[in-house]
């Protein structure tokens, strides 16, 4: 029995240790700002600013051969919660990962300066650490995925030196429309059967940063959406015409109806899948959506971030490779 015992372990071990990944940590923030931004019209809506800065995880001993970019916020993503669900699966494939933060909380990339700081800080962490300007991927849900669209649109209009090679995006289950949103939480209002902080918060930022509403300023909303149903054009769908890209999506349609009685325009899939037909016409042949279904995520809640956590990380790298070797 002891010789059976010892055997197990050592085979256990053995297992372990072929799958186990020696990674090395770099993490930078600089000191929070004793300011607030106003996010609405109340005397307390205002929210703190938070640790501009960055988290960097290498692959140690390795050749790096790509990263994976998250433009995630310090606080209230609660600091690289979506990216180091990809360090195991990284690390395998000998890529970096990448968090940046800007000291906008809830930043949606409104303002130049932001994408700007982003920037200074990518350059700064490739030049610092040789990170290869290669294989390089932006990916993210919610605000991290918007985000990364902006920042590819500010930087590919910029005439900035440093340009990342981009291959690919990866989406997840965020709002590309956001004519389409306003409209949401207009409706959310209206039939007020929901916490009404995050439509209240939303529209009052839309309002405030793209001049009006989509009825009094419909071409500023246009140009602030990677995709929308509304915009005859769709001119920004080309600036990511060229890149691998690959989606995910979970509609949660009954959850939806039953929880918010929100209906299928109140929807962020209706944008990506809206997204992806419009690349098609523009000629990009390279995308694929992937559609989360109900026994895909146990989370009794539906929301972007839990669409995130219940993707198949280890396929989803596996897919990164291959665009790599295209």
């Amino acid at each position: 029995m002891k010789t059976s015992f010892k055997v197990l372990f050592l085979l256990f071990l053995t297992i372990f240790s072929t799958k186990s990944f020696s990674q090395k940590m770099v993490e930078y923030y600089e000191p929070v700002k004793n300011d607030s931004l106003r996010v609405g019209i109340g005397e307390n809506d205002f929210l703190p600013f938070i640790q501009k800065g960055y988290t960097l995880m290498l692959p140690e001993n390795k050749e790096i051969k790509g990263v994976l970019i998250f433009l995630e916020d310090s606080k209230y993503d609660k600091k690289n919660r979506s990216s180091r669900q990809m360090y195991t699966q990284a690390s395998e494939k000998d890529f970096a990962v990448l968090s940046v933060s800007s000291e906008i909380p809830l930043d949606f990339y409104f303002s130049k300066s932001s994408m700007i700081s982003t920037h200074k800080l990518i350059r700064e962490v490739f030049d610092g650490h040789n990170l290869p300007n290669d294989n390089i991927f932006f990916l993210g849900a919610s605000l991290v995925g918007h985000r990364a669209m902006r920042y590819i649109k500010f930087i590919k209009e910029s005439d900035f030196e440093f340009q990342l090679k981009i291959k690919g995006i990866v989406t997840c289950n965020f709002t590309m429309d956001f004519t389409r949103k306003w409209y949401q939480h207009k409706r959310d209002i209206r039939i007020n059967r929901i916490d009404l902080w995050e439509p209240k918060f939303i529209n009052y930022l839309l309002e405030t940063y793209l001049g009006g509403t989509p009825k009094t300023n419909p071409e500023n909303y246009h140009n602030f959406s990677s995709y929308s149903y509304f915009d005859e054009k769709n001119e920004n769908v080309k600036i990511y015409k060229d890149y691998a890209v690959r989606a995910y999506i979970e509609p949660a349609i009954k959850y939806k109806l039953t929880k918010q009685l929100r209906t299928l325009y109140e929807n962020n899939s209706t944008d990506i899948v809206g997204f992806l037909a419009e690349l098609k016409l523009a000629g990009n042949e390279n995308t694929e959506l992937i559609v989360l279904q109900p026994e895909d995520n146990p989370s009794p809640k539906k929301n972007t971030q839990s669409t995130w956590d219940s993707m198949n990380k280890g396929e989803l790298m596996d897919w990164i490779q291959k665009q790599t070797e295209k």
